[in-house]
């Protein structure tokens, strides 16, 4: 169980976040102060730091750290991201992208500790445990056309765009990639394009070696270094600044990158796969997106259908929330009527997938013994 050290002068904030966390499965501890964290952090081993800013006790004890802050500046943000912050949020919490700073964080340090994997013969790959992923739910001709292209892109080393609107799943089919390819022992990792300010894409992509900037006190690699072996998801692509694609694409032509503060070149043997909401067609007609880029990462498209052109999957894909959600909340699955169902087929969502399983989870709370149309056309 990871251990985590949230540090806050506010009580409730305190008390919110150790909640949410240790229903997450996190060890939870508090401190108001990080004069109090210091005392915590000199008897207890701590996997990540959760605080309001950035804390010397965590340059100190080399521990990864993430920012709540009050203050929502993005020259806050990259003076955070620049101090070794591995992330930054801000107040309200999103609790759904603060589980998954923690996440990629608590993942993306293992992997830096980890020896990189060398190449695996086709008998290791038989014995090598599996990892698992959460299944691609559907019955439907599009979905069935989606599963068919993995399985047919995944065991080579083609690069691959996943295009498709927000909530349909494209993690989810860069995930099937990775874990149905001879890289599946190899790290998978995530790098959210659009998140990651244009002054930092370089040191958050490459790394950077200590002393390349004022705040730079250690050594840092980059995610294509990360992923060296295994598979590296750029997400949101199409939100890259022209200046950031230009090095993208440097990297994928010479399969080397250099960190910042270094002009030693480090050989990465990584495949990219990349995910867009956005025409890219559209975007190199106007300028916002390099044409060469695109090519080098377009070798294989893979479009995932919004949820209204499949709409026939719906029943199925509730029916697996109705289970999963439940096993969440420790409670029986709840029923749900064939009239409710077609209600919710004759839904847009526009928020596809992601969507559906909010409003399932909704039902679930405010519905009563069974989910009837009337609970979809109240709830949803």
């Amino acid at each position: 169980m990871k251990k985590v050290l949230v540090i806050d002068h506010t009580k409730s904030m305190r008390n919110t976040l150790r909640e949410r966390l240790e229903y997450e499965g996190f060890s939870i501890v508090t401190a108001n102060n990080e004069v109090d964290a210091r005392k915590l952090l000199s008897t207890v081993h701590f996997d990540l730091l959760l605080t309001d800013k950035v804390p010397s006790c965590a340059h100190t004890e080399e521990i990864p750290f993430i920012i709540l802050s009050g203050e929502a500046s993005i020259e806050s943000a990259i003076e955070a991201v620049r101090n070794g912050a591995e992330d930054y949020l801000t107040r309200p919490i999103d609790m759904n992208r603060l589980l998954q700073a923690i996440h990629r964080t608590l993942d993306a340090n293992e992997e830096a500790e980890r020896p990189t994997p060398r190449p695996m013969t086709r008998r290791a790959r038989r014995t090598q445990p599996s990892a698992t992923v959460e299944a691609i739910i559907g019955t439907s001709p599009e979905i069935t056309h989606v599963r068919e292209l993995i399985s047919k892109v995944a065991p080579c080393e083609a690069r691959v765009l996943i295009t498709g609107e927000n909530g349909t799943g494209k993690e989810l089919v860069a995930r099937h990639l990775h874990l149905s390819s001879p890289r599946s022992a190899a790290p998978f990792i995530e790098v959210n394009c659009a998140a990651i300010p244009s002054e930092l894409i370089e040191s958050e992509l490459f790394g950077h070696e200590r002393g390349a900037f004022t705040s730079a006190i250690k050594q840092r690699k980059g995610k294509f270094e990360l992923a060296d072996g295994g598979t590296l998801f750029m997400d949101e692509i199409g939100d890259m600044s022209l200046a950031a694609q230009a090095k993208v694409l440097r990297a994928l032509q010479e399969r080397k990158i250099s960190r910042v503060g270094s002009d030693r070149d480090i050989d990465v043997n990584v495949r990219v796969i990349a995910a867009t909401n956005k025409d890219l067609k559209e975007e190199i007609k106007r300028g916002n997106f390099r044409e060469d880029l695109y090519h080098r990462i377009g070798v294989i498209v893979i479009r995932v259908p919004a949820l209204r052109e499949h709409a026939t999957d719906i029943p199925q894909l509730t029916d697996h929330f109705l289970h999963r959600i439940a096993e969440e909340y420790h409670c029986d699955p709840k029923q749900i009527d064939s009239a409710a169902l077609s209600a919710l087929q004759e839904k847009p969502w526009s928020g596809n997938i992601r969507e559906l399983r909010n409003a399932v989870e909704r039902l679930i709370i405010l519905s009563n013994e069974k989910i009837t149309k009337q609970d979809v056309l109240l709830y949803c």
